[in-house]
């Protein structure tokens, strides 16, 4: 009985060969299970940075423009309202005076007048501009009529916003000067600035309601003021 006892025990017993085969087994699953984790756990990883990665390019892209277009806006600077002769059409009204430098034969009152017909003040500034813009560039001795000293100053406004100031030699050789922003042009009225501006003494007489004859030589009878219009 003994013997057979000790013969089962011995063929239920694991050869060497057996024993290593299992090590090596148990090792490779557990090598493989280690490389899963790994595996595994990285694609994790990766998502999270991609994901932190399209949130912070996603805020990047929502800022974007708002700031662009809060620095465009804080950086454009405000449009300056127009003056001078890139104004005429702004013009709403004009004040002109006018001024007697020596005794006139007529006795002539003063004329002042305010005309607030902005397609009559808009015609004489574009004749002033047309003149100033045009300067006659003959040199040498010029003959000019006979000069009574009458002219006229004024200014043309856009509501309360002065544009320009001119004066306007009427008598002899006349003369236009134009001041703007600081700056004055000026020129005789011939030649060029004359061709360039030959309603200048009708679009003045206009304005202030009186016949062109007495823009230059003003009769006798002449109101002393102009009504405001």
């Amino acid at each position: 009985m003994e013997l057979t006892t000790r013969g089962m025990r011995q063929s239920t017993m694991m050869s060497p060969r057996q024993v290593r085969g299992t090590v090596l087994a148990v090792l490779l699953c557990s090598a493989l299970a280690g490389c899963g984790s790994v595996t595994a756990s990285a694609p994790a990883g990766a998502g999270a940075t991609s994901s932190a990665s399209a949130t912070s390019s996603a805020q990047a892209a929502s800022s974007g423009p708002a700031s662009s277009g809060a620095a465009s806006a804080a950086s454009a600077p405000a449009a300056a309202a127009a003056t001078g002769c890139a104004s005429v059409n702004q013009a709403t009204s004009v004040t002109v005076h006018r001024v007697m430098h020596l005794v006139e034969p007529t006795r002539a009152g003063a004329l002042t007048k305010t005309q607030h017909n902005a397609t009559l003040v808009r015609a004489l500034f574009g004749q002033l501009c047309a003149a100033v813009s045009h300067p006659t560039k003959s040199k040498g001795v010029v003959r000019c009529p006979v000069d009574l000293g009458i002219s006229y100053v004024g200014t043309f406004y856009d509501g309360s916003r002065p544009l320009a100031k001119f004066t306007y030699g009427a008598g002899g050789c006349q003369t236009v000067s134009l001041t703007a922003a600081g700056k004055t042009k000026a020129t005789m009225m011939f030649g060029s600035a004359a061709a360039a501006a030959p309603k200048l003494r009708s679009d003045m007489a206009a304005v202030l309601g009186v016949p062109s004859l007495a823009i230059a030589q003003p009769v006798t009878g002449t109101n002393k003021s102009g009504a405001n219009k």
